[in-house]
């Protein structure tokens, strides 16, 4: 959405060259893509799962995924080289802004008992990955047409140098951190 993206130009920007002391707006971090991923091990033995899974997520984020096929062979599981095993898509530009402002401002709070997003989940590049339980959380998702509840993994991918400049980032555009005493 504009306003995501607007409030990142107008506010965001300008408290983090104040803050980190950026002299090149360059430096300053921003958000690169965000990946949507859902892993479909039951499409092993049920093969409309992976359509299945594919209609959530092209309802879910608007644009159509790529499908995640195994690199090697399990026995135990009955999986071999090339099968399909997942889904996922890369939100870039508007898109990305429209998904990330829904997630925070429509998804998130709709999380039965939802006090927060953890602080740490961040992989020391500032780079910021959040599991959901189930994908029936987003509003384009109706309940009764879900055949099976999946989770869905949304990772944020930014230009920050560390952890802290990317949570930094996130919180600026609004994602609801957990506080810091629990």
């Amino acid at each position: 959405m504009a306003g995501l993206k607007e409030r990142y130009k107008k506010e965001v920007v300008p408290r983090l060259m104040e803050r980190y002391g950026y002299t090149n707006i360059m430096r300053v971090p921003r958000l690169e893509k965000v990946v949507l991923n859902i892993g479909v091990g039951e499409a092993i033995a049920n093969a409309k799962a992976i359509e299945a899974a594919e209609k959530d997520l092209v309802a879910i984020c608007g644009q159509h995924p790529v499908i995640t096929r195994s690199k090697r062979s399990i026995a135990a599981f009955k999986l071999r080289v090339g099968m399909p095993i997942g889904l996922k898509v890369t939100l870039r530009g508007d898109r990305m802004y429209q998904f990330l402002d829904k997630l925070m401002n429509v998804v998130l709070p709709r999380i039965r008992e939802f006090r927060g997003v953890p602080r740490d989940c961040f992989d020391g590049f500032g780079n910021y990955t959040l599991g959901l339980k189930e994908q029936a959380v987003f509003p384009e998702i109706s309940f009764e047409a879900v055949d099976k509840l999946r989770g869905l993994e949304v990772t944020i991918v930014t230009k920050a140098r560390t952890d802290e400049e990317g949570r930094q980032l996130l919180e600026m555009l609004g994602m609801p951190f957990t506080k810091e005493e629990e």
